[in-house]
């Protein structure tokens, strides 16, 4: 029996993981994060304070002790800084990967290792295996849920810490579970938009802390369309929002930073959106063992991307060449490009340079 702190975020995952691992007889606790409260507390699709009544519903139901521990400041440090400053350089990072990284598997795992806990526990679809070698990180096996794209900056002794219950069982097994147990959220739908902020008008929140800065829309033949807000405000391959008009969609394909141009397409198979080779920078390897020779393996641009076969070139241990079999769409600066063998996550890096 090993004492387990679930992460309990209100939804119907992390409760069906308390639930197995109570009646697996492991010692719990549940704790609530409480790490970030938009402005007027005006977030309407995600409240905190709703999510944490559903937190003390299920501990409750299955009488287990539950805490909530507030990481707001470093949330905003670690996390929200990062994703302002990468937008506002013009690129598109993901929060969900630094929130993993820094809160949930960081403080949250240190701070229940002090507290004299074994292990934690939260509701993502992944797996974890140990062999002769160490740990290894599996996606989980509901392909369309699985969770390990976000999860490649784990170590092996975050790995060794780490339970992800349901990470064997599909969505609908785990509502079924929830249901079959009679747990308050059974039907509670998922949640969306970004790490604890909940689902936002992207464009809105960003300017909160970034100016807009406007600029020609220029199309791929070199007209000029219409004004943009910002290329800050803006991916590749982004389709809606660009707000030109006209009835035929259009994707952004280039953001020229001299002359403030943003250029667009209305064909999705355009050229300008493809690409055959990027760098990654700012590698994880989920073995600890740096990259030092030339791998096969697949590599995912961006969540529920396909897998793309590819060739892995080592530069340095922190920097490595992508070739891939065919050009890959529109893969943008700032994302977290995550590799992968079979159903192993092997790690990743961020999109640095395509071409």
């Amino acid at each position: 029996m090993a004492r387990i702190i679930v992460a309990m975020s209100g939804g119907v995952d992390s409760s069906v993981a308390a639930l197995l691992l109570k009646k697996a007889g492991h010692e719990l606790k549940g704790v609530f994060m409480k790490n970030y409260e938009l402005p007027g507390d005006s977030n309407k699709s995600c409240p905190w304070q709703v999510d944490q009544t559903e937190v003390k519903k299920v501990c409750a139901r299955l009488k287990i002790p539950m805490e909530s521990w507030n990481f707001e400041k470093q949330y905003s440090k670690r996390v929200l800084d990062y994703f302002f400053s990468e937008y506002q350089a013009g690129r598109t990072p993901n929060p969900d990967v630094m929130c993993n990284k820094e809160i949930k598997f960081g403080l949250f795992l240190e701070k229940a290792v002090a507290q004299g806990y074994d292990v934690i526990a939260t509701g993502h679809y992944a797996r974890v295996i140990k062999n002769k070698n160490g740990y290894r990180l599996l996606a989980g096996k509901d392909k369309n849920k699985d969770q390990s794209y976000f999860l490649y900056n784990l170590n092996q002794s975050q790995l060794a810490k780490i339970y992800f219950p349901i990470g064997n069982l599909t969505k609908p097994e785990v509502r079924q579970i929830a249901k079959k147990a009679r747990l308050p959220n059974a039907q509670k739908p998922d949640s969306q938009g970004i790490c604890f902020v909940g689902k936002v008008d992207l464009k809105s929140f960003l300017q909160s802390k970034i100016k807009s800065k406007p600029g020609k829309i220029v199309s791929s033949g070199g007209k000029t369309i219409g004004q943009h807000k910002g290329l800050a405000f803006y991916t590749i391959g982004q389709r809606h929002g660009i707000n030109i008009g006209g009835g035929r969609p259009f994707y952004v394909s280039a953001k020229v930073k001299r002359g403030n141009i943003l250029i667009v397409t209305d064909n999705k198979k355009d050229p300008a959106l493809l690409r055959r080779r990027l760098l990654a920078l700012k590698l994880n390897w989920v073995s600890g063992k740096a990259l030092t020779k030339a791998l096969v393996c697949q590599a995912r641009i961006r969540y529920r991307q396909y897998l793309a076969a590819c060739r892995l070139k080592p530069l340095n241990r922190k920097r490595v060449e992508v070739i891939f079999n065919k050009p890959v769409w529109a893969p943008a600066l700032g994302q977290s490009i995550v590799f992968y063998q079979k159903q192993e996550c092997l790690g990743g890096g961020i999109i640095e340079k395509v071409w």
